[in-house]
């Protein structure tokens, strides 16, 4: 799992568990019904009485809803898009000599305006992170509908990724791609 997509492992999770909840209620209220499992009268009412609970009952509701409310959104939030945390690099070939620290954020403008500079792309963003050894790189890039993409995604890796790993002067460069269309057609271009 990549370390910029944190809230996927928690969310699997829950997700799993939430539905292992559901499922196992669910079976119960079958089995139940169905008579399979004689732990309920499936001709009992549901509440004894017909009288309205006390009024905490209700007070309780409402503060559980309201927390539940809120965890939901909070939940909610963790999936906006997170940009990875830059890191700062020691660039050192003698440490005796002194080091020089380089913020790794220093690489994402540079990339970003390579690849807006290719044809068919409105807007780019990229966010180097990791370790000065393995570094990663994650491109947000929006196009036009009509791009060529096989073309794009080969001219990305071709030119702003190995301009990058040369500057980097790393081998390899694991690069996670979002690619994203505009909602509008261009119009044909004259030949």
């Amino acid at each position: 799992m990549s370390r910029v997509n944190r809230p996927a492992g928690l969310n699997r999770t829950v997700l799993a568990l939430t539905g292992l909840v559901l499922l196992a209620g669910g079976g119960f209220a079958v089995a139940t019904y169905f008579g399979w499992l004689r732990v309920l009268d499936p001709a009992s009412p549901l509440v004894p009485g017909t009288a309205a609970p006390p009024v905490w009952v209700f007070w309780v509701t409402v503060a559980v809803a309201v927390v539940v409310g809120l965890l939901c959104l909070r939940w909610l939030a963790a999936q906006a898009f997170r940009t990875p945390k830059s890191v700062g690099w020691r660039l050192e070939e003698s440490p005796e000599d002194g080091t020089t620290t380089m913020d790794s954020s220093a690489a994402n403008a540079p990339v970003a305006t390579d690849i807006e500079g290719y044809e068919g792309v409105k807007s780019a963003s990229a966010w180097v992170s990791g370790s000065r050894d393995e570094p990663e790189l994650y491109l947000l890039v929006t196009a036009e509908q009509d791009v060529d993409i096989t073309a794009l995604r080969h001219r990305i890796a071709s030119h702003a990724v190995a301009r990058l790993r040369q500057a980097l002067e790393v081998e390899t460069l694991p690069v996670r791609l979002e690619l994203r269309f505009t909602t509008k057609t261009t119009s044909a271009r004259a030949l």
